[in-house]
């Protein structure tokens, strides 16, 4: 018996990875967190199959009902949204798991950020304007950021941020990123990405709290923040320069095709 972390994608229901949906199909039991993963994603369950919907669980309540899978040899789809490496409780399920002997594998989903980028048709990374990418949040009623991850200290790296959890504390965003980014620093605010009424605000750092405001938004966003959105002006990447040498494109095969 196998308890199998899934991750069911952003919210578009064929986004989910084959792997992950084969052992959806496969499973007599499904727990699935109701409020972010598509209905139709969970209907692949097999005819007879125990469905439960975990978002009015507690941890103890969802452990019992994979206790009760492994003593009948049950296997079990644990579906979380988005990939589940990333804000997707799922250390704590498996560290219970851990001390009871239940094995459990993890298949991997399409991160929200990864399927607001494709909708937005941009790329995160571009030469010369910012190579790297802050996944994180900022701290509300939820547990405290630790010591070194303020984003008043991730901002000064001046990287593109994809800021989750955070849409009801976007002054507070403001406040600590203005500093380093500007005022006129592109923000998007992704509402509910891949889900068929996912809405995209766009603005600034100056402008962008009013603009959530008057859309009401007040749950299920990212908020990304960086000089790359929007950005038409940066040079082309080294990797498919016609005199750029690499182990695939050497020297000789370059002078061959020119």
């Amino acid at each position: 018996m196998t308890v199998h972390f899934i991750g069911a994608g952003p919210g578009a229901p064929d986004l989910i990875t084959i792997r992950g949906l084969k052992l959806i199909q496969s499973c007599p039991v499904c727990l699935y967190a109701g409020s972010l993963v598509p209905e139709e994603i969970v209907k692949a369950a097999p005819a007879g199959a125990r469905v439960l919907d975990t978002a009015p669980m507690h941890l103890d309540e969802i452990i019992a009902e994979m206790q009760m899978a492994h003593a009948k040899g049950e296997d079990v789809a644990r579906v979380h949204s988005g990939d589940p490496s990333l804000y997707g409780a799922i250390a704590e399920q498996m560290r219970r798991l851990d001390a009871l002997g239940i094995d459990y594998d993890v298949t991997p989903g399409v991160p929200a950020f990864a399927a607001a980028a494709a909708a937005l048709k941009t790329e995160f990374t571009l030469p010369e304007v910012a190579q790297t990418v802050i996944l994180t949040r900022t701290s509300m009623q939820s547990s405290a950021m630790p010591p070194g991850e303020e984003l008043e200290k991730l901002g000064a790296a001046k990287a593109t941020l994809a800021i989750h959890l955070s849409v009801r504390n976007i002054p507070h965003i403001q406040r600590s990123l203005i500093p380093h980014y500007g005022e006129d620093c592109p923000v998007v605010v992704a509402f509910r990405v891949g889900w068929p009424d996912e809405q995209f605000i766009h603005g600034t750092l100056a402008d962008i709290a009013k603009k959530v405001r008057a859309e009401k938004l007040t749950r299920t966003a990212l908020i990304l923040v960086g000089h790359v959105l929007g950005h038409r002006t940066f040079r082309d990447s080294a990797l498919y320069d016609a005199g750029h040498e690499h182990i695939l494109r050497n020297r000789k095969s370059i002078k061959e095709k020119s």
